[in-house]
């Protein structure tokens, strides 16, 4: 086996490893609301969205995949050193929000690390300036917005429902219908950042001349979707802390909406080809539910710390992108 083919096999285990990391940073995103109202223990609710996480395979293309992996960056500049390189800087960045606590956007990481990786390798003649990144760029914003507003829509219109039912009665109801919730939460997770590394790794194989057309393996999808069920197996407690507990009180009818309404915006954005964060998306209307009780209701300290691990996270993946591939560089 020669040294490229080797070189490509490093960066799909690597890009298999990410994705499992991506798991257990995400897997509070996916079961923090359903923890913190106690309807499922951590361990049943890591293991039904685990589930909902390799469930959602197949079902929503590979358009997600392709613009991470060949509408952002120029194939033709950049080779496997370059993916390896993205994926150490999204895992490195992962890892820090991770210790510390802080549910940042492992979508974002990855792309930061392949800006920075790919500017490193080829300059910014590398980076494929348009639609793709504008549209990518404007989801950071408005991803946490829709998930606000569809939750704060829902929680008035589930008040309005039960206007004449006790709160004890509507927890009884909510307390089940966040099991739908919380599996289409999953399902959407999964479907969207799946096809994150699914990109990356068919990337890969596209510049080793392993594939004629960037078309995404069979193999490739199961893989991907695999790797990061197993991750959320694995669970991310520090997180979950922060995002279902610290950020504000959650109940099971608004653990319901905040749930309903990320997984809305997530399928709304795949459906669009726009890899977004479901970190985001999910703390926004965490933040939407609770501010309908009250302004002061959401610890808006938290939800501050939380958006600063945002607006850093693509230009800190992207150093590190940008450093890991000089330093590959000096050891070739």
């Amino acid at each position: 086996m020669d040294s490229a083919t080797l070189l490509v096999i490093l960066v799909i285990v690597v890009a298999l490893m990410f994705d499992y990391i991506n798991g257990f940073h995400d897997a509070a995103n996916a079961i923090a609301t359903v923890v913190a109202t106690r309807v499922l223990s951590p361990l049943q609710a890591v293991a039904w969205a685990a589930w909902w996480n390799f469930a959602s395979a197949f079902t929503f293309g590979t358009g997600v995949a392709s613009t991470v992996g060949s509408g952002l960056v120029d194939l033709h500049k950049i080779d496997q050193l370059t993916f390896l390189a993205a994926l150490v800087g999204a895992i490195v960045w992962d890892l820090i929000t991770w210790y510390y606590g802080l549910p940042s956007s492992s979508s974002h990481a990855l792309i930061g690390g392949l800006a920075g990786a790919a500017i490193a390798k080829a300059g910014f003649a590398a980076i494929i300036w348009g639609q793709k990144w504008l549209m990518t760029l404007l989801f950071i914003l408005l991803a946490p917005l829709m998930g606000l507003a569809l939750a704060w829509l829902l929680m008035i219109i589930i008040y309005w429902m039960f206007r004449n039912s006790s709160p004890v009665k509507m927890d009884k109801w909510f307390r089940w219908l966040q099991l739908f919730s919380s599996g289409i939460f999953s399902y959407s997770h999964g479907t969207n950042d799946a096809q994150k590394t699914m990109g990356i790794i068919t990337g890969a194989m596209f510049t080793a001349g392993w594939l004629k057309t960037f078309e995404v393996p069979v193999w490739v999808v199961l893989s991907a979707h695999a790797a990061i069920a197993l991750g959320t197996m694995s669970g991310g407690w520090r997180i979950i802390h922060t995002m279902g507990g610290r950020l504000t009180r959650l109940k099971p009818r608004s653990g319901f909406c905040a749930e309903t309404a990320a997984a809305i915006s997530i399928l709304f954005s795949t459906e669009l080809k726009m890899p977004v964060s479901t970190t985001h998306t999910v703390s926004g209307a965490i933040a939407g539910v609770g501010s309908i009780q009250r302004f002061k209701a959401v610890r808006w300290g938290v939800a501050t710390n939380i958006m600063w691990a945002w607006v850093l996270t693509i230009p800190a993946a992207a150093l590190v992108g940008w450093l890991t591939m000089h330093v590959i560089e000096l050891f070739r």
